[in-house]
């Protein structure tokens, strides 16, 4: 489908908020602002809009990529800490109307996955799965060459499937335990408490630490990619992906690529699809949305 030559691209984030003028697939001009605190939709609203206002006269469409679930172009928060007061906000139609332009949103790992689908790492694949493991665990998944949007928004949450969970209690449990949600146990902030618990500053650190030989970092880190691995195995089952791209500042490391890569090794030869890094990197979801905005 052909791709209108200028649309204009919004990621609105916990921390910061970035908008982006797209020819042609590509990124001409870019805007960035840190998200206001308390991030109410008003107040996170009125931000977009000052943001991407300067960008918007040379732009056929807008596309929105938020975290939260989002369906038919309304934003409810999985992070009331991060985003309060946000429930079933027509977050599309008041972005659209502030800029006089159609617009479409996404949730933000989604719309890295359609990015990456399109001019990244999934580019030739029909079941393609992207994954970010950064401060929580999103993805996004692209079946048939279309992308994966459920009516109720929680497509895809990957983050939220169930895994025994240890790093709360900082004891092993049974297999069968008790089960905490997967980016309890895998994500950066996940990693972050437990380098502190060894000393270490981060999970920047801890993943550092690992990389360079320290073995108790090192079982931590391959934890949480053998955690991953065993989702992606379980992806593949269902749903016949055949190549899954990682993101976020987690995912990117090589040293975490090569543990998710040596733990679904131990998997029946079916169940492993190609796992790779993604391409486009923080801008996935930003080209992501912008793209989505073209095709719609």
């Amino acid at each position: 489908m052909p791709i209108p030559t200028s649309l204009l691209a919004l990621d609105i984030g916990g921390t910061s908020m970035r908008a982006a003028l797209m020819e042609g697939g590509r990124i001409t001009r870019r805007a960035e602002v840190r998200t206001p605190k308390p991030s109410t939709p008003d107040a996170v609203t009125t931000a977009a809009l000052e943001l991407a206002a300067p960008l918007a006269p040379e732009a056929a469409a807008i596309g929105v990529a938020c975290a939260g679930a989002v369906a038919g172009g309304r934003v409810t928060a999985t992070a009331v800490h991060t985003f309060p007061g946000w429930t079933d906000v027509p977050l599309a139609d008041q972005i659209g109307a502030g800029l006089k332009l159609p617009c479409a949103a996404l949730n933000d790992a989604r719309a890295a996955a359609w990015g990456e689908y399109v001019g990244g790492a999934g580019r030739g694949t029909g079941e393609f799965m992207f994954i970010t493991v950064s401060t929580g665990v999103g993805a996004g998944l692209v079946l048939g060459g279309r992308l994966h949007l459920a009516g109720n928004g929680l497509d895809a949450e990957l983050g939220f499937v169930s895994v025994p969970a240890v790093w709360k209690r900082g004891a092993e449990v049974a297999p069968l335990g008790e089960l905490g949600p997967l980016e309890f146990e895998t994500s950066g902030t996940a990693l972050g408490a437990q380098a502190l618990a060894l000393g270490l500053a981060d999970a920047r650190a801890l993943a550092d630490a690992a990389e360079d030989g320290n073995a108790q970092a090192d079982l931590i880190y391959r934890r949480s990619a053998a955690l991953i691995a065993w989702k992606i195995a379980d992806i593949a089952a269902l749903l016949g992906v055949t190549r899954v791209a990682l993101g976020g500042s987690v995912g990117l490391r090589a040293g975490y690529l090569d543990r998710v890569r040596g733990s679904l090794s131990q998997f029946p030869a079916r169940y492993q699809p190609e796992v790779v890094h993604a391409e486009l990197g923080a801008d996935a979801g930003l080209i992501g949305a912008g793209l989505w905005a073209g095709r719609e």
